[in-house]
Order: C-alpha cells, then sequence, then structure tokens
C-alpha cells in the first residue's frame, strides 16, 4: 500500500529546497544587503555629527574592508563618497535657503571651510559663494 501523506511529504521538502536553492542562488547575499542599506540611512540619518568608517560598518555588522566593498557594489560609491555628497547637498540647500557658508558647512559636519569649498566645487560646478550669489540674484528679480 502506497502512504501519500510520506509521499507529499518529501514532495513538499524537494519542492522546498529547490525554492530555496533558486532563492540562494538569486539573491545570495540578502542579509549583506540589508546591511548595508542599514548603514546608508545611518548616514542619512546622522551625516551631521562626526562620524568614521568604523562606525558606519559598526551599522552593518560588518568589517570595514568588506563593508566598503560591499558599500560600493550596492551603490557605486564608497561609504565615504557617499557621507561627502549627502554633506554636500545638504549644504547646498542651506546656502540657497540664505545660510552663510561657513555656518552651512559646519552645519553639515565639514570641520574645515577650505576643504569643504573644494569639495563643493568638486561635486556640484561651482563654489558656495557662487552658488550663494546665484541664489541672492534670483531673490531680487
Amino acid at each position: 500500500m502506497i502512504d501519500f501523506n510520506s509521499t507529499m511529504d518529501s514532495q513538499i521538502t524537494f519542492y522546498h529546497s529547490q525554492v530555496q536553492r533558486l532563492h540562494n542562488d538569486l539573491y545570495p547575499k540578502d542579509y549583506l544587503l540589508k546591511q548595508v542599506i542599514r548603514s546608508k540611512k545611518f548616514i542619512d540619518n546622522n551625516f551631521s555629527e562626526p562620524m568614521s568608517l568604523n562606525d558606519i560598518a559598526g551599522e552593518a555588522y560588518l568589517s570595514k574592508f568588506h563593508f566598503i566593498r560591499s558599500f560600493r557594489n550596492c551603490y557605486g560609491v564608497t561609504p565615504h563618497q557617499y557621507l561627502i555628497r549627502v554633506r554636500v547637498a545638504e549644504a547646498k540647500k542651506l546656502i540657497r535657503s540664505g545660510t552663510l557658508i561657513a555656518a552651512a558647512c559646519y552645519a553639515v559636519g565639514f570641520e574645515s571651510l577650505p576643504s569643504f569649498a573644494n569639495l563643493f566645487k568638486k561635486l556640484t560646478g561651482t563654489t558656495p559663494l557662487a552658488c550663494q550669489l546665484k541664489q541672492l540674484k534670483s531673490n531680487i528679480r
């Protein structure tokens, strides 16, 4: 006599293992992606605070070297490059809203005005002063 329950259980187990194998093939590092996203959110929420690579990698529970590679694979830039971009973008918003350049620089987490100005120009194509003047001119019109 055939035991249908046993046969059915073994088929379900087989199909479950196949689905699991396909999932692992398609999404081999699903947990890693979640950890990298978590660290990106940490940067987004705390960009104005002093932070080191160890702090950011700690949010992902990864070694800093593995974390840098994983972050770059997900976002195309290193965590430090991403942090700089977030800070510059926020500083640009502040400058356009009328905040003084030095105040915007320090408010977003930069510690040096000259390095801020260089990075701002490198990423936006214009200096903070030119950005501020452009905004002032558009407010006058």
